[in-house]
């Protein structure tokens, strides 16, 4: 899975910046990927790809998952909590935003990340490698989803 663009830095809104969300109860598989992940920042995990950072975690703690990209029960964002250790699928995704000098478009033909923490509804950090911005080490970005410009944007509860 190799990635067209990087998957850069994208602007979370000022609103948003900083919020906390209410401490809940992560399900214990989605905790027990965090904390795998915590384990390999800064890391390659598994050949590098996107998609080994969530395929380890789900093998090894012995996830229903169909061993390609249906990582467990599809949750709707915009709808349903999300979660630490939820997996997002992006498919032909194109995100726009700008900042103060420029503006950006990062294309994610075929990407795999980790909700690393909820910010507010739509706006995640996000645990990913395979990128241009960090290589094929784990590392921590934003996501703001009001950004995305086309494409799909697909979430999973990892199940037991």
């Amino acid at each position: 899975m190799k990635l067209l663009a990087s998957f850069l830095l994208v602007l979370t809104s000022l609103s948003a910046f900083g919020q906390k969300q209410p401490a809940v109860k992560i399900p214990e598989l989605n905790q027990k990927i965090i904390d795998f992940v915590n384990l390999n920042i800064g890391k390659k995990v598994g050949r590098g790809e996107c998609w080994d950072l969530v395929q380890i975690p789900l093998t090894e703690n012995n996830a229903k998952w169909d061993g390609k990209y249906d990582f467990g029960k599809k949750i709707d964002y915009k709808k349903d909590v999300v979660y630490p250790g939820d997996i997002i699928q992006f498919e032909n995704v194109v995100i726009d935003y700008e900042d103060e000098v420029k503006m950006y478009t990062i294309t994610l033909d075929h990407h795999t990340a980790v909700v690393y923490e909820v910010i507010a509804p739509g706006v995640y950090k996000v645990a990913e490698q395979n990128t241009n911005m960090h290589g094929r080490k784990v590392a921590i970005d934003d996501l703001d989803l009001k950004f995305v410009t086309k494409g799909t944007v697909q979430f999973f509860r990892p199940q037991k």
